[in-house]
């Protein structure tokens, strides 16, 4: 999946008027969507890979569907993905090299089936970073460095194609891998796909809201202002 100008992804219970620079959201028009997931907030474009786990409950026998045990078996996984490639590490929810953040993680369980999704940093635009704030709750070892400081590109690490090769061959250990087209990923097979209504609940945030998110933050600022 390839986006052709930059977009913010938020988790479900992100609030705008704290993750994010909104006059330059605004002002700049970007696009703001909050996911069905949790996790923190993203930018993505062009240069994000997506890479998206969606399993039946029983689908990894030594994985209990919670989200510690989830998310550990992922870094066994990438462990492998990323063998002899720098220092690789899970760290706090995160997938670093050393201590700096390439991957970043979340989570839907239900009664039957988990997913897990990364939007891996292949690469980005510094400027983009400008958008997001820094978060009042943000892992220990980011040590309230910047979003430039904390991140790091994908690409100088590794080779894109060697990426999709080795998560194929990792996934391999796991389950039976076969390519199919986006279409058919989307449609799904007539013969297994429920007949259950699908409902969406990743949205896309309308301007108005943020707007008023804004001028929340605003009055807010003045009202302190004010008041000193």
């Amino acid at each position: 999946m390839e986006l052709q100008s930059p977009a913010i992804v938020m988790g479900v219970s992100g609030k705008p008027a704290e993750l994010l620079e909104l006059k330059l959201v605004l002002g700049d028009h970007v696009p703001v969507i909050k996911r069905f997931t949790g996790g923190g907030t993203v930018i993505v474009d062009e240069g994000t890979i997506f890479v998206t786990l969606v399993c039946n409950k029983d689908a990894v026998p030594q994985v209990q569907p919670y989200p510690r045990p989830i998310m550990s078996w992922s870094g066994t996984l990438y462990d492998e993905v990323f063998r002899g490639i720098a220092d690789f590490q899970l760290r706090e929810n995160d997938y670093v090299f050393g201590n700096r953040k390439f991957g970043g993680n979340a989570q839907s369980i239900t009664k039957n089936r988990w997913i897990h999704h990364t939007s891996f940093l292949w690469d980005y635009e510094d400027r983009n970073m400008d958008y997001l704030k820094l978060p009042s709750r943000a892992p220990e070892y980011r040590s309230a460095r910047d979003h430039t400081e904390f991140v790091c590109r994908m690409r100088e690490y590794m080779q894109r194609p060697a990426f999709v090769d080795r998560t194929i061959k990792a996934l391999e250990a796991y389950f039976s891998v076969q390519p199919v087209s986006s279409e058919a990923a989307v449609n799904g097979d007539p013969q297994t796909t429920t007949t259950t209504e699908f409902i969406p609940s990743t949205r896309l945030v309308s301007e108005k809201e943020l707007e008023d998110a804004f001028a929340s933050t605003t009055f807010e600022r003045m009202a302190h202002t004010v008041r000193i």
